[in-house]
């Protein structure tokens, strides 16, 4: 299989836009004037509805036979030409959702939901596309074991199993690779990372 690579970049027209469209905004500021934004808006949703959900599965072990874990996607992104989770199906939860779409793409199996964000927005200086984080529990009785994946045709994603304690020194190995880190997992390595920091205590001078 060959490495994936953008060949040709070129404008798009409204008219064949199929996920995105440009959209001039008129609003006005707290002055009271009225000026104008540009924004890179998704075709099917308002900021009202809920368009993506990003999974934060939690692996462990009932016995202790490994260390808590954490799923993180090797996925070729074509807007940034490297390698860096779905959209909610008609009349689905985000909650089922994250549990559907972490079955499909990483064969792990969830046993429920263990919290769900509000709504929220990753770049609202340039577009209203929303998402929730949904942070589902992946159970086993001993030890972690990798199931088969169930892949949509044209689908190509490498999944690895990262133990927390571990995931920002992994960030930082697939950077020196010439990786592009999602900003979300580079969010939640640092705040474990800040939590573990804020939990050890201070020594006395």
């Amino acid at each position: 299989m060959s490495e994936p690579k953008v060949i040709s970049v070129e404008g798009l027209s409204s008219s064949e836009a199929k996920w995105v469209k440009l959209k001039k905004c008129t609003y006005r500021d707290p002055t009271g004037k009225e000026a104008l934004f540009y924004a890179r808006n998704p075709c099917r949703v308002s900021y009202r509805r809920f368009l993506a959900v990003a999974i934060l599965a939690l692996l462990r072990s009932e016995s202790n036979k490994f260390p808590p874990s954490t799923i993180i996607i090797e996925q070729y992104r074509p807007p940034v030409d490297r390698h860096v989770v779905g959209l909610i199906s008609e009349g689905e939860s985000p909650e089922q959702t994250a549990i559907r779409e972490l079955e499909e793409e990483t064969g792990f199996k969830a046993s429920g939901v263990v919290q769900s964000s509000p709504l929220l927005v990753s770049d609202p200086g340039m577009t209203n596309a929303n998402m929730k984080l949904v942070t589902v529990d992946v159970p086993f009785p001993e030890n972690l074991e990798m199931p088969a994946q169930k892949l949509d045709p044209g689908e190509f994603i490498q999944v690895r199993i990262v133990e927390l304690a571990k995931l920002r020194a992994e960030l930082q190995a697939y950077e020196r690779k010439g990786f592009v880190i999602d900003a979300k997992l580079d969010h939640l390595a640092s705040g474990f990372e800040l939590a573990e920091k804020l939990r050890q205590p201070k020594s006395s001078t």
